[in-house]
């Protein structure tokens, strides 16, 4: 899908031509689309391509006055009632008079943008517009990471009531999602320390403090990350060590129901062979024979329950 928008007077407006000041927006382009930004502002198509990559790395890339800034996005992908969060590269395109982004799918960073969700946003305002996606990005981490440690708690508060395995695979992917997401926001960062070294960046004082301002929402996602991250780890070894300690009482339990049970069976299979029955001489010899086998079997039962394994 390619999108052409501009900002006039105060307003974004969709814009159906390229002209100076537009903010081209590419979400999974078709090969025509890409052709025709390409042929319409001089763009690399590798630049494009590059950001269309799900295993590009986040990097900053500079060729021929043209600009390319990749940076990893969180997304929210619904399966069922479950939310599975991935991350996926965002590629920003500066040329000399536009500004391009370029992702696989759509995103909520870019849809807050052409839904006039962000203020003192202007398309001819590159480098604030290229900051104001970052910061913007930085939020949606840390908007997500507060929504995996919800999603967290109620799952190890489910885990009290009953130890599914449903459970602790939902808990095995959100720690998965967690070391995406650490990985993602470092890599970030080093983009981000490499920004603040570009000299256009610093010929704006407002836009340098939105940069120090970016890279303090993003170490604050990192540090979120690797807490959640540590505690979900624990969380998960405690849980496996409670789960295998069930498991022992039951095998103990089990052990000891036949260890009781072997003792009448013992005895009738003993007196079920051709053998001479004791107590016969008084009448009711199995009757005696079964109340002995029961003792025993009393015997055995306080013995184990006095050693705690019953």
């Amino acid at each position: 899908m390619l999108e052409i928008f501009k900002t006039v007077n105060e307003e974004l407006v969709r814009m159906d031509h390229f002209e100076d000041g537009v903010w081209v927006n590419l979400t999974n382009p078709t090969e025509e689309e890409i052709k025709r930004v390409c042929e319409g502002l001089k763009v690399d198509v590798e630049y494009i391509r590059a950001a269309l990559d799900e295993e590009e790395r986040a990097r900053i890339d500079s060729n021929n006055g043209q600009t390319l800034i990749i940076v990893d996005i969180p997304i929210d992908e619904k399966e069922g009632d479950n939310s599975i969060y991935v991350t996926i590269p965002l590629g920003i395109i500066v040329i000399k008079e536009n500004i391009i982004t370029v992702c696989l799918r759509e995103n909520p960073i870019i849809k807050d943008f052409i839904n006039n969700r962000v203020k003192s946003f202007y398309t001819f305002f590159k480098n604030r517009f290229i900051l104001q996606i970052l910061y913007k990005n930085a939020a949606y981490y840390l908007h997500y990471l507060r929504l995996i440690d919800k999603e967290s708690t109620r799952i190890e508060y489910a885990l009290h009531k009953s130890m599914r395995n449903k459970e602790l695979i939902q808990l095995l992917d959100l720690q998965k999602t967690l070391v995406f997401f650490s990985t993602s926001l470092k890599a970030n960062e080093l983009v981000l320390e490499k920004m603040l070294r570009f000299d256009y960046i610093k010929k704006y004082p407002d836009d340098n403090d939105l940069l120090e301002d970016v890279i303090i929402e993003n170490k604050q996602a990192i540090e979120m990350a690797n807490i959640y991250s540590n505690i979900l780890s624990s969380t998960m070894d405690a849980f496996a060590s409670i789960i295998s300690n069930n498991l022992n009482i039951v095998m103990k339990f089990l052990t000891s129901v036949t260890i009781v049970m072997s003792i009448p069976t013992m005895v009738a299979s003993f007196f079920g062979m051709n053998v001479n029955l004791p107590f016969s001489n008084l009448g009711g010899a199995f009757y005696i024979i079964l109340l002995i086998s029961l003792a025993l079997s009393g015997i055995s039962i306080y013995f184990l329950a006095k050693r705690k394994m019953f």
